[in-house]
């Protein structure tokens, strides 16, 4: 095998090739996503109350920021600041709760995702290239299959972890605690919208702003020679939790901020701030104590650390 390119956890073989391959209907996660989305539509509108949508919010709102963010993205995937793990498996459980994937999964799609992207050329699929309507299509309900994809490989800590193990096998089934309480506490209202819609319009919204913020937007910097680049999608900044800033993170990867300029509200950054104030964080990443990204050319005059430094 040769040498590991950008993640750590991804190796290639000679023959191991990015465009070579097919998008394929994923029956899982289709059915999955088409099942309460179904259930959002004809229920919800029957089932609304204002206690239910305030549930929906606050829940969106959790495991958005919270789980997927801070603990799935920032923390699990580019360990952009430590903890203790009591907190990191919290944050973790609470990003499985979206709907998405297991924690593994979730690192397993975002660095093939990755390793893709940092190629020359690569398949449509990584990079939302496909239109709106085939992207939405090929991202919510197909996953592509390469012929020859690159090698993945957990780092121990993760691999050996008896949570994230029982997590993955059993992601979509931790709906059901939260089902059977929100049933028992607010009756059907609180169980179609604070799981049905909320699970429906977090991944959804979740795969909206990734196909936004890899086509058009703002853009700060660019990356020579690979083939996707990342957008700022304003408009994305408090739904998202800050994860809107792609053109950043792009950037700098591993940065715990990706709000990095005057003005860019990043909602997960003030809760890394948090924890870390009160001693739950620390080794935090920044641009300030990372490497610049190879290739990476800002597209204004002005140096990269001075115009982020009154953000920091």
């Amino acid at each position: 095998m040769g040498a590991r390119p950008g993640s750590e956890r991804i190796f290639v073989s000679p023959d191991t090739d990015p465009l070579d391959g097919r998008v394929q209907w994923a029956p899982g996660k289709s059915l999955w996503l088409a099942g309460m989305t179904a259930a959002a539509i004809v229920l919800g509108p029957v089932c609304f109350s204002w206690s239910a949508f305030a549930l929906f919010l606050a829940t969106s709102a959790i495991t958005l920021c919270c789980g997927h963010s801070v603990g799935m993205h920032r923390k699990l995937i580019h360990a952009s600041f430590d903890c203790p793990l009591w907190l990191e498996h919290l944050l973790v459980y609470l990003g499985t709760l979206v709907g998405m994937a297991g924690p593994l999964g979730m690192i397993r799609l975002h660095d093939f995702r990755d390793w893709a992207q940092r190629q020359p050329k690569r398949h449509d699929y990584s990079c939302h290239r496909a239109g709106f309507w085939r992207d939405a299509w090929w991202q919510l309900h197909c996953w592509l299959v390469l012929r020859h994809p690159p090698g993945f490989e957990l780092e121990p800590r993760l691999a050996n972890d008896r949570f994230y193990a029982l997590v993955e096998r059993t992601w979509m089934l931790q709906q059901l605690p939260w089902a059977a309480l929100f049933l028992a506490i607010g009756g059907m209202d609180w169980l179609v919208w604070g799981i049905c819609v909320r699970v429906s319009v977090c991944v959804t919204g979740h795969w909206l702003v990734g196909h936004f913020s890899h086509t058009r937007g703002d853009q700060v910097w660019v990356i020579d020679g690979v083939a996707a680049q990342g957008y700022n999608v304003r408009l994305a900044a408090l739904i998202s939790m800050g994860e809107n800033w792609h053109n950043n993170h792009h950037a700098y990867p591993g940065s715990a901020k990706l709000g990095l300029l005057s003005g860019q509200v990043d909602p997960g950054w003030w809760l890394i701030r948090t924890f870390e104030a009160v001693g739950l964080a620390w080794n935090v990443r920044t641009p300030h104590n990372l490497p610049e990204r190879p290739g990476l050319r800002r597209l204004t005059g002005a140096k990269l650390r001075e115009s982020i430094a009154d953000a920091t």
